[in-house]
């Protein structure tokens, strides 16, 4: 146990390029060990060191206007942005430097992962429950002849109460099985997700996923939990929560990821799917629970935030576009209560989004966002995943992104890790859907 903490702050300029660093050390010992670190502002990193991009992405300055005229409540500038502190990927509570995989693995990620159950997301019930599938549909012929149609009634019961989850799945007919598969956690209705492909979508692309060989799936987020403040009185809230909900108890956001882990099980019940390749995929606040559900569940190989924001992939403290207040205010039963103690307050987390990120390593992360749409915070968001980077690298040191953000419509990916974002507004489109199978194709052939 140490006696002595002193605090200690250092400014420096980075690489001679103006790129001002605080870094604030607690010294244990007589040994230094870096806790936070502040950035004030961006700099350029020298060309050699950023080959992979020869320009970067800047928000528009009419649509950062624009948006800040409709919700002047909210800020869009980014010189607006305030210092702020970012807790230390790879430094414990007790203040002990992280260095190996292994470390990583058996002391620092469970302790952040046990962070983020107690402060933001909550905790699953310990409450026993039964599950059964049933695949209810089979076409063998699908598309054509091009994929099989399978529909699966996954059904959760307790206590005698029941709940069925259903799944859409197609696999493609004309590749070697079993195959890898994406799996869509879907917050839209079923506009999107037509399985008698009558009405196709952008959305949940479900030809061209087949055509590249990739099995696509895509189950209901309201199959699970309904997405509205009902008190947890009805869906998978109703059927396990026992007694009086605790701080720490699971949002819908939780359960939503819990969900998709009752899929995983399905999936390594499939002898046509490749369990050990399956990417958990979510848009919007089924981004948000895509992460998390790849936090909690290492048995998803591939993690793909879409357009997440705050609460998801955008750096909670950098208070650009939406915050942790008005999270918790338009929609407070996604989160768990401990989270707005950070309502306004967000310096005081114990954790960041940088560290969410860092919970999928060493498997494979896609982080994505699209231009107009600021109220996520899309340079938010790349820091974070740049800053989860140190994690990465502890496993594969060519997993890497430039810390120059790419520009528009330019991909970037090495190793586990990737990022792009596209021109446009708040969706997840064919394009997005291209460079997930282009980062699938980097990481799993």
């Amino acid at each position: 146990m140490f006696r002595k903490i002193r605090h200690y702050n250092d400014k420096f300029h980075f690489m001679g390029l103006h790129h001002i660093i605080k870094i604030k050390f607690i010294m244990m010992k007589r040994e230094l060990f870096p806790v936070f670190v502040f950035i004030i502002a961006f700099g350029l990193l020298p060309a050699a060191c950023n080959s992979q991009v020869a320009d970067t992405w800047k928000a528009s300055p009419e649509i950062v206007a624009k948006s800040s005229e409709s919700q002047s409540d909210f800020n869009y500038y980014e010189e607006k942005v305030q210092s702020y502190a970012l807790p230390d990927i790879l430094v414990t509570k007790s203040g002990k430097k992280i260095t190996t995989a292994r470390e990583w693995k058996i002391e620092r990620r469970p302790e952040i992962l046990e962070l983020f159950r107690e402060n933001v997301f909550g905790r699953v019930p310990a409450t026993l429950y039964t599950r059964s599938f049933k695949v209810v549909y089979e076409d063998k012929n699908a598309m054509d002849g091009a994929a099989t149609l399978k529909q699966v009634e996954i059904t959760i019961k307790s206590e005698g109460k029941s709940l069925v989850i259903h799944l859409i799945l197609f696999v493609p007919n004309r590749v070697k099985k079993p195959v890898p598969a994406f799996l869509l956690i879907d917050n839209r209705g079923p506009g999107n997700t037509d399985p008698t492909r009558k009405t196709k979508s952008e959305f949940w692309p479900a030809e061209e996923v087949i055509a590249r060989g990739y099995a696509i799936s895509v189950f209901s987020n309201s199959d699970v939990d309904p997405d509205n403040f009902d008190d947890f009185k009805n869906g998978i809230h109703g059927l396990l929560d026992r007694g009086i909900r605790k701080p720490d108890a699971w949002g819908s956001l939780a359960a939503w990821a819990w969900g998709a882990s009752r899929c995983m099980d399905y999936f390594e019940t499939d002898m046509d799917i490749n369990n050990k390749e399956v990417a958990v995929v979510g848009h919007s606040r089924g981004g948000k629970t895509a992460l998390w559900a790849g936090a909690e569940d290492q048995r998803f190989s591939l993690v793909i935030g879409n357009e997440s924001g705050a609460g998801g992939a955008a750096l909670a403290r950098r208070r650009y576009g939406e915050t942790v207040a008005r999270l918790n205010s338009a929609f407070p039963h996604w989160f768990c209560t401990n989270y707005k103690k950070f309502s306004g307050n967000e310096d005081a987390m114990p954790v960041d989004m940088h560290m969410l990120l860092a919970l999928t390593a060493p498997r494979a992360l896609y982080i994505d966002c699209a231009s107009d749409d600021l109220w996520g915070d899309p340079r938010g968001c790349y820091l974070a995943l740049y800053n989860a980077l140190p994690v990465f690298q502890l496993f594969d040191k060519k997993s890497m992104v430039p810390l120059l953000m790419p520009p528009l419509n330019k991909q970037v990916f090495s190793g586990h890790t990737g990022f792009h974002i596209r021109d446009g507004v708040h969706n997840m489109l064919l394009q997005d859907w291209n460079c997930f199978m282009d980062f699938a194709d980097n990481v799993w052939k």
